[in-house]
């Protein structure tokens, strides 16, 4: 199926890609801070799929994990819904969004308490087709 032949559009797809080809995969509510996301989410910006998904998994951070899985997904999606070559394809966009934060308690001396923050994340990741630049190379 092709971005032609698309009958019906969501909301999500017409944001992220509009009418370009490309898919996306999103994982929500992550139980990692976005600051730490973030970090992850800069190295695979704009690498080539094969690329990304070699970094991911040797990185040492938790959320690499998620992160390989959101690419391989995405690059699936956009075999089977798209007709896309896996090795045409490129890490567009990586965006990491802040989730609902739960609010903990932990006891203290004297009878206080601190509060304790566990933060969660949205992940998105868009993978498009590699476009010809034209004219020469600098």
């Amino acid at each position: 199926m092709s971005a032609t032949t698309r009958t019906s559009v969501t909301a999500r797809r017409e944001r992220l890609l509009g009418d370009e080809p490309g898919s996306f995969a999103v994982a929500r509510f992550v139980r990692v801070t976005p600051q730490k996301a973030r970090r992850i989410a800069d190295l695979i910006r704009g690498e080539s799929v094969e690329t990304a998904l070699a970094t991911l998994k040797f990185a040492p951070q938790a959320v690499a994990e998620n992160f390989y899985k959101l690419v391989d997904s995405a690059a699936a999606n956009a075999e089977t819904t798209e007709d896309l070559d896996r090795s045409s394809l490129v890490i567009s966009q990586v965006m990491v969004d802040e989730g609902p934060t739960m609010k903990r308690w932990r006891p203290r001396a004297k009878g206080a308490a601190n509060r304790i923050l566990k933060r969660t994340s949205h992940l998105t990741v868009v993978v498009t087709p590699v476009t010809e630049k034209k004219g020469g190379a600098r």
